[in-house]
């Protein structure tokens, strides 16, 4: 039983943004969300709120102001494809708002006491874009641009992005940054190319980004391995008041852009464990990948009850795939 209670944000503008017939990003992933919610076994313990929109200045938190104006003049002008991936059209902008604006929005109503944690359903995703750059369906860095308010706020941030696809961007504006630490686990090699385990960020910043690039096929006591072996050490060191979640739910085993081998069970778990890292009342879970509709539901509901302190199976946790000597290698590299 849900001992506490978590806020669900969502918003109906980031429905509108489509990038076209047969895009794997599509606006059918938020209903997939939503019915994940319903179906968790926590449902009555969720509130639902409508995040507010980011300002100019807080998208200029992460983001080059001259990037920020084209990408909003190129979707007022109608929009089209930024590149083969990423495709914008007329109410892009006001989702891409939105969705800058949603992590925003639930820090501010749990630092006020409003719930034990929150999950973020919104669209575009956002830990490709990079400051200068919108790529991988990404137009702002959603998860970066809440991370960025709170360590300018005097918080020490950790990030742990279990997407399959490396959070390049997110990366890239905190590879400087020691009040940021970035972890991802994903899949490698995949797009977009990054992540490799010696990219261990620079200057004042440098052992705050750690990668674990994990073979095809990894499965979940994997996942738990490197939480245990990697995230809780780094953890430990850092000292996080914040726990923010990069949630792609698209290395589960049925995704059809990738080739992790996760199941819905293996999210519940994992999620479990990263929520131990903060206090009560100081993660954020953001939605950015997964691609099939049934497998994000099913994750979505097994996350929910993990973050409310539930366990929820809806599929067998997996193990036995490749990738600890990955796990082992991340852990020498930190010491």
């Amino acid at each position: 039983m849900a001992t506490g209670t978590l806020l669900f944000a969502s918003h109906p503008a980031c429905s509108l943004h489509d990038p076209g017939h047969g895009h794997p990003e599509r606006p059918a992933r938020l209903q997939a969300v939503a019915c994940g919610v319903a179906a968790a076994k926590s449902a009555e313990s969720v509130v639902h709120v409508t995040p507010r929109r980011a300002s100019r200045e807080e998208l200029l938190g992460v983001h080059d102001a001259g990037f920020v104006d084209a990408i909003e003049g190129y979707c007022r002008a109608g929009g089209g494809a930024i590149d083969d991936d990423t495709v914008v059209g007329p109410t892009s902008w006001d989702a891409a708002l939105v969705a800058a604006g949603s992590g925003l929005d639930v820090v501010g109503r749990l630092r006020a006491g409003e719930a034990d944690a929150a999950f973020v359903a919104v669209r575009p995703p956002g830990h490709h874009a990079t400051p200068r750059r919108a790529m991988g369906f990404c137009l702002f860095n959603n998860i970066a641009i809440t991370a960025a308010a709170l360590s300018a706020a005097g918080e020490r941030v950790l990030i742990a992005d279990i997407d399959a696809h490396h959070g390049n961007g997110t990366q890239d504006a905190f590879y400087a940054d020691p009040r940021v630490a970035y972890l991802s686990l994903h899949e490698w090699p995949l797009y977009p190319g990054t992540g490799w385990l010696d990219e261990r960020g620079v200057g004042e910043g440098e052992g705050t980004t750690v990668d674990v690039p994990l073979p095809s096929g990894a499965t979940g006591d994997v996942y738990l391995a490197a939480v245990e072996r990697v995230v809780e050490p780094l953890a430990s060191r850092f000292d996080p008041t914040w726990l923010l979640i990069s949630a792609g739910f698209d290395a589960h085993a049925a995704d059809p852009l990738t080739g992790l081998g996760l199941s819905s069970g293996d999210y519940s778990e994992v999620v479990s464990a990263l929520l131990a890292l903060v206090p009560t009342g100081r993660t954020v879970a953001m939605l950015e990948g997964g691609y099939d509709l049934d497998a994000l539901q099913l994750c979505t509901a097994a996350t929910v009850d993990a973050l409310l302190g539930v366990r929820n199976h809806p599929e067998r946790p997996t193990s036995g795939g490749p990738g600890r000597e990955m796990v082992e290698a991340a852990r020498r590299l930190r010491g």
